[in-house]
């Protein structure tokens, strides 16, 4: 059983960033699957082709556009091509943002802190900008962006990517409060999910991975299409339409605390 059909998002055309591997990736499957047309980004071309077509065989109409978010033209160009591709918006996931190995915080550098920023928060609020007006003219829509609890509670070795995520977390609060009035909705998800960078944590730091998992009360690590994905549908279908500035934890429990 599913609280999303394969028809809850038919028509609707959503941008994801990121979407060539990991949770983007998770939650372009679910979305093609309940009959969404996407516009996928990733600044790996090779991969994006792979998710592109991947996405096709569950049925969707996609258009793939690789982009450096590190660019400033870049958040602009992806909203250009979806439009001049598809004529609409009616959602934007905002995935994408570069990670760091984990490192004290005494030696993360400012080049760090400063790409993971452009490639997080500073590209989730152009995008942002840049979607608003054709959300608009859609008569509303919605906009899920990606939080992650080694901000929300802290994860040592994770200082910038940690500020970066809870900056998008006030960017989205804010955004959903000025634009509730456009019948534009505005979430963030935390999963905590079987992606690349889980798993290399597992691989960096296996005691603080087993410590992660046996603080979680489900005891398991979350799926990024039907546990991350199927949230993110249902964010961006009509089935949550008086839901917005929310903070949505995918963690099987674990942050019943923040």
């Amino acid at each position: 059983m599913s609280y999303t059909s394969p028809q809850s998002l038919a028509g609707k055309v959503i941008i994801v960033t990121g979407a060539s591997r990991g949770v983007g990736r998770g939650i372009a499957r679910a979305l093609s699957k309940n009959g969404a047309h996407l516009a996928l980004t990733d600044v790996v071309g090779e991969a994006l082709d792979s998710a592109a077509d991947e996405m096709r065989s569950f049925g969707a109409e996609v258009v793939s556009v690789q982009a450096d978010l590190t660019h400033s033209e870049a958040p602009q160009a992806i909203v250009d091509v979806t439009i001049d591709h598809f004529g609409r918006l009616d959602g934007l996931v905002n995935n994408a943002i570069w990670i760091n190995s984990p490192t004290p915080f005494i030696d993360q550098t400012d080049e760090t802190f400063t790409r993971i920023s452009d490639t997080g928060p500073r590209a989730t609020f152009a995008l942002m900008k840049a979607a608003h007006p054709h959300l608009v003219a859609a008569g509303g829509g919605s906009i899920v962006n990606l939080g992650s609890g080694a901000g929300a509670a802290g994860e040592e070795g994770f200082a910038a990517y940690g500020a970066a995520k809870e900056s998008i977390r006030g960017l989205t609060k804010v955004a959903a409060l000025e634009w509730g009035a456009d019948r534009i909705r505005v979430n963030v998800v935390l999963p905590f999910a079987n992606s690349e960078g889980a798993l290399a944590w597992e691989k960096y730091d296996p005691d603080a991975f087993a410590r992660a998992m046996a603080a979680n009360p489900m005891r398991r690590i979350g799926d990024t299409e039907k546990d991350v994905g199927a949230v993110v549908s249902f964010l961006l279908g009509d089935d949550s339409t008086y839901l917005t500035a929310q903070s949505i934890h995918i963690s099987g429990g674990a942050g019943t605390f923040r």
